[in-house]
């Protein structure tokens, strides 16, 4: 007598096949998320570019507060009482301020000696009385500071010496030409602005590469591997993207709001910035739209990797949403007046150029918000989207699938 053995079946079940007693995950997508997290915090190369970034933030402001804190004594050859009561009345314009900068007169028997001194480089400049004005001498080049202090020095010891022969005062001569500056809009700061604003739109273009290729590259693995047949055995496919979307989001958001905060802290300690109360505001603001701006990407990133079968897939259909990231790029830094402003309302591209409208300080408060709203709008509209093609996609291999044909399939 003999019997027949039936094979055990390998087929993987489809999510609707599945019994309704077999084992469900509590919270599926916050299992995911975990994972997510977990895979990349122990990923060597990810957390040596964060450590390698952190330093170059804190270089950076280390180096701005060293040239901005070194100082220079300037020493000027006369050959004249004249000459020396010159450079001394010059002296305020440059020892004026924090900048700890000096200016000194050294006195020269004629022009050749003063002149030999400047070539052998043993005074920064000559300053030389002639019959119709004064020379400044220098070896190959004046300091742009220093000739102007010279100038202005020129100008008042010789203002108080006409005044003298002309039986009268400098003040009474200069009476009523004193000006006053008054700010409208605050101190100018429009060159460190710039700077900020540089930070904001290059840490969200390389946030939004380096995470949304890693979540494009996950699912593409996954796909390739048939481990995405698995997991649909145990969670619903929609689930598992919202632990993708939601895991690399919150790295990124975390990985942004650390370099905010050492960046602020460094600057804060250095003095580079000096009172950086509006680096912050803008900087919170900077914070919410990259969590907007991010989320409206990270679906698309996903949607992108379900729809590949190769790698080379992926390279090819990431050039519009790489497109979409560079635009933003560079309308933050380059756009000015109106297109700023219209692209500070485009979302995505408003991720960055809305806080630099906040940097410059004259933005109604309801903007921003209208604009964060507007793009939360945007990335839920577009998580929605790429749920329905993610569902459809993901479970396909053999050949790459157009966002068109991934909606023609059946969920």
């Amino acid at each position: 007598m003999t019997t027949t053995t039936t094979p055990p079946d390998h087929r993987v079940e489809s999510p609707s096949e599945r019994p309704d007693d077999a084992p469900r995950v509590k919270h599926p997508w916050l299992v995911v998320t975990v994972r997510e997290i977990v895979v990349k915090l122990t990923n060597r190369s990810f957390m040596l570019s964060t450590g390698l970034t952190l330093v170059m933030i804190v270089a950076g402001a280390g180096v701005g507060a060293f040239v901005g804190g070194r100082t220079t004594d300037f020493t000027v050859a006369v050959t004249s009482a004249e000459g020396r009561a010159a450079v001394d009345a010059g002296r305020s314009a440059i020892e004026s301020g924090d900048s700890g900068d000096t200016l000194a007169a050294e006195e020269y028997p004629d022009e050749a000696a003063a002149r030999a001194a400047v070539g052998e480089e043993e005074v920064d400049a000559a300053l030389i009385a002639g019959p119709d004005g004064w020379t400044v001498i220098g070896n190959d080049g004046v300091n742009r500071a220093l000739a102007g202090a010279l100038s202005d020095g020129v100008g008042a010891a010789v203002l108080e010496a006409n005044a003298e022969a002309a039986g009268t005062t400098v003040a009474q001569l200069t009476a009523g030409t004193e000006i006053t500056t008054e700010l409208l809009v605050g101190e100018d700061r429009s060159g460190l602005a710039e700077a900020v604003g540089f930070v904001f739109a290059f840490l969200f273009y390389m946030a939004a590469i380096v995470f949304g290729m890693t979540i494009a590259n996950s699912v593409l693995e996954e796909k390739q591997n048939r481990v995405v047949e698995i997991l649909a055995t145990a969670i619903p496919i929609r689930q598992l993207l919202y632990g993708k979307v939601l895991g690399n989001s919150m790295l990124a958001f975390a990985q942004i709001a650390l370099y905010a905060v050492v960046g602020l802290v460094t600057v804060n300690v250095t003095g580079v910035a000096g009172d950086i109360g509006w680096i912050l505001g803008a900087s919170g603001w900077f914070i919410a739209f990259f969590v907007a701006g991010f989320a409206a990407l990270a679906s698309v990133w996903a949607v992108l990797g379900s729809l590949a079968s190769r790698s080379e897939d992926l390279q090819s259909n990431t050039g519009p949403v790489i497109t979409v990231i560079m635009v933003a790029l560079f309308a933050g830094l380059f756009a000015d007046g109106v297109w700023l402003t219209v692209a500070s309302y485009v979302p995505v591209v408003s991720s960055v150029a809305m806080p630099i409208r906040v940097l410059g300080g004259d933005v109604p408060v309801w903007e921003p918000f209208a604009s964060l709203v507007l793009t939360a709008v945007v990335a839920y509209l577009l998580l929605r989207l790429g749920e329905r093609i993610y569902q459809r996609a993901v479970m396909q291999s053999g050949t790459a699938l157009s966002w068109r044909q991934a909606m023609k399939l059946e969920a």
